[in-house]
């Protein structure tokens, strides 16, 4: 398949909130496509800013990495704004439903689903650890994966919290993520990018700190 699509990011600011404390952050919400249609990965925050980013382009999907409130609190917005579906994996729909009681997704990841933009395929890795539903997106023709809160540069994503467990991302990251090519560019839910060839090394660290 040939690969036209484009990466542009938008950082939007908010509050993260769970298990009764609240966070102030910075989010990535990255849209991926071309000048007639993208998708969404992560709608955080502010809707508006990211409709003025996505333009006069067709939006064909909101992707959820996982269903904390600050990866997903502007989609139901965002989709009535453009008519896109909100997806989500299912095993996130109680973490979902903190944040909107009274709208659904509008359908359901599974492991390797594809999801084609402008040319480029986007497939579906269950990744669970940070969230039971936790799913990054591997674009195998301009090698980048996105990775939620799933993976950072240095390390895991948190696992502190409710719906979190440590082995269960670690072995996550060893089996989905540490087996991509090394040259894989990492595009987190927040902070910088880094690369899967800089971030393997460090596997048995992160296992030794235990968080």
């Amino acid at each position: 398949m040939t690969t036209t699509a484009r990466i542009e990011r938008v950082v939007t600011a908010g509050t993260f909130s769970l298990d009764g404390g609240t966070w102030d952050v910075e989010n990535n919400v990255w849209i991926v496509g071309d000048d007639r249609e993208v998708v969404v990965i992560d709608a955080a925050h502010d809707a508006d800013a990211i409709a003025a980013a996505v333009g006069d382009r067709r939006l064909s999907a909101i992707v959820c990495t996982h269903a904390h409130n600050d990866h997903v609190n502007a989609a139901p917005a965002l989709a009535e704004a453009t008519g896109a579906r909100v997806l989500l994996h299912l095993d996130d729909r109680l973490l979902w439903k903190q944040t909107h009681p009274d709208r659904d997704p509008d359908g359901y990841l599974s492991d390797n689903q594809r999801i084609d933009v402008a040319g480029t395929e986007l497939r579906v890795l269950h990744t669970p650890g940070h969230t039971p539903g936790s799913i990054c997106l591997y674009a195998p023709g301009p090698g980048v994966v996105f990775t939620g809160d799933t993976l950072f540069a240095g390390g895991p994503g948190a696992t502190g919290r409710s719906y979190s467990d440590f082995p269960t991302i670690i072995r996550s990251i060893r089996d989905r993520l540490l087996t991509l090519p090394v040259a894989t560019r990492v595009h987190t839910g927040h902070g910088e990018d880094t690369t899967i060839g800089a971030e393997a090394p460090c596997l048995d660290e992160w296992i030794a700190r235990g968080h």
